[in-house]
């Protein structure tokens, strides 16, 4: 791959910074069905058309633009929603360098799947220790869905 900070989480989902055209290409070959994007389309790795890329390779794709220094806990939701909804198939989740994309599945891994710190930890502890801004959303995004029983 060259997408930057590729790792495989589960067998069914894996998570990386911005994908290349040739990575998109690769992915049916992973059996992956569908691509979560939480970068928005003024990153500046951004890819062009990634949707249409994505989209005539079969593939289902969503994109969740989180704002670097505004990440909202909604969001989460939305993340959250969008991995239910494509159960049963192998998700690709990235944005730009993998930051914000191992920050949601950290939450993912606590809040829905209930995991450990540990374990949960992975593969974001790989990639980068979350600065305030995102420290502060990891907590509200934390005591919002664990205050509404959302799981």
């Amino acid at each position: 791959m060259d997408a930057e900070n590729t790792f495989q989480v589960f067998d069914w989902l894996w998570s990386s910074g911005q994908l290349s055209e040739r990575d998109i290409l690769g992915l049916p070959a992973l059996g992956i069905g569908a691509v979560v994007n939480l970068a928005p389309p003024t990153a500046s790795n951004a890819m062009p058309a990634e949707a249409d890329a994505v989209a005539r390779l079969g593939l289902a794709y969503v994109q969740i633009p989180v704002d670097w220094n505004r990440p909202d806990p909604g969001q989460f939701g939305q993340f959250a929603g969008a991995l239910k909804a494509f159960a049963g198939n192998k998700i690709w989740v990235h944005c730009a360098k993998n930051m914000r994309a191992s920050a949601f599945i950290y939450l993912y891994r606590r809040l829905a799947l209930a995991e450990d710190e540990e374990h949960a930890a992975y593969p974001m502890r790989e990639i980068w220790t979350p600065n305030e801004t995102w420290q502060a959303f990891i907590r509200q995004t934390a005591a919002t869905y664990s205050e509404s029983g959302k799981r």
